[in-house]
């Protein structure tokens, strides 16, 4: 392809920096670097010798410092997995809500490298009082709402954080991390929105308290408009259409409609097409089933007539999820999955 033809990144604001993947032009099932989308808060922070250094300490036995050296000779745990920002499609919520304004291009998919944090975490050990653990990022900066100055911090669950795939993350596609995504170590939660796999470590704290930061208690959380909030966490079911595009006008006959699905909590089950919302059928589902935190391929045949139409797409997952028309609102814009659309008119 000559590099005219090439998508670029979709800007969507430069201090700090975030950028969207062309995610319709690409059929790449590894994103490249070059086009992983870019999520920050702040703006990137500068690596120097500290950065190699990984400190753990709080409830545990031991606190322990891990040399970059050292993380990257301990058994390696690799596996394909994407990346979506909470706030993806954001832009689409009516009525709007606060926000980056996040078109569909939010999310990414490569192949991570890293240790398991349950690999490092048996190295210090762990009290009894042991509840949650804090990463701390060196990225840093004022908050719209606040003078001071705050890093990017969020807790997980012992749970998650035990799970053998949370990872310490230093490659994607067999690469070390780019310095935009995260270099030299960062945390990769599999399943999980973008917020929790934190960049750039700086340091982890094994705590026995529920983290209170405002990128856990006051960002990241769900505020619906007649229930408690409730925070972010696993990645909802959702899907986009790749082809056709948007408000295409295309020739009759034989049309290939295909896209993507995911979910955050068991596989992609179904892929429904429908012209009219309410009649539907099913897509050829192309899935890698030894890669559970891919997303998967769908195509669907479609013999089309002279005509303008809808066409729906919703996905299921093995959890009973589906997506539904309507995107479930919040205050601040986040998980949304609403059945995409894309108008066409066959000529």
């Amino acid at each position: 392809m000559d590099d005219l033809n090439k998508p670029f990144l979709i800007t969507k604001s430069l201090y700090p920096e975030n950028q969207e993947t062309p995610i319709k032009f690409l059929p790449h099932h590894l994103i490249p670097t070059n086009y992983h989308f870019k999520r920050n808060h702040f703006n990137y922070p500068k690596i120097l010798t500290q950065n190699f250094l990984l400190p753990i300490s709080g409830e545990v036995v031991k606190s322990v410092t891990f040399y970059f050296n050292q993380i990257i000779n301990f058994p390696a745990t690799t596996f394909t997995g994407l990346l979506e920002c909470a706030g993806n499609n954001r832009s689409k919520f009516d009525p709007k809500t606060f926000g980056e304004q996040w078109e569909e291009g939010a999310i990414s998919q490569g192949r991570w490298r890293g240790v398991s944090l349950s690999k490092l975490l048996s190295q210090t050990g762990l009290t009894t009082d042991a509840k949650e653990v804090l990463f701390e990022g060196y990225d840093f900066g004022k908050r719209e709402d606040s003078d001071n100055y705050v890093p990017f911090a969020r807790s997980l669950p012992l749970k998650i954080a035990l799970h053998p795939d949370t990872i310490i993350a230093y490659e994607y596609n067999d690469k070390l991390l780019s310095i935009k995504h995260g270099f030299p170590l960062r945390l990769i939660v599999p399943g999980w929105y973008g917020m929790a796999s934190v960049k750039w470590l700086k340091k982890i704290t094994v705590i026995n308290y529920p983290f209170t930061g405002p990128f856990q208690a006051i960002d990241y959380v769900y505020y619906p408009k007649d229930i408690e909030p409730f925070p972010v966490t696993t990645t909802n079911v959702n899907s986009i259409i790749q082809y056709p595009l948007n408000y295409s006008i295309l020739d009759a006959g034989n049309h290939t409609i295909e896209g993507i699905a995911w979910s955050g909590e068991g596989d992609i089950t179904t892929v429904e097409i429908s012209f009219d919302g309410l009649h539907w059928s099913n897509a050829v589902l192309l899935k890698n089933t030894t890669e559970p935190y891919t997303w998967t391929k769908w195509k669907y045949q479609w013999n089309a007539l002279e005509g303008e139409y809808t066409i729906f797409c919703r996905a299921t997952d093995s959890k009973g999820r589906r997506q539904p028309m309507n995107a479930f609102w919040n205050k601040k814009g986040y998980g949304y999955n609403a059945t995409p659309k894309a108008h066409v008119k066959i000529t």
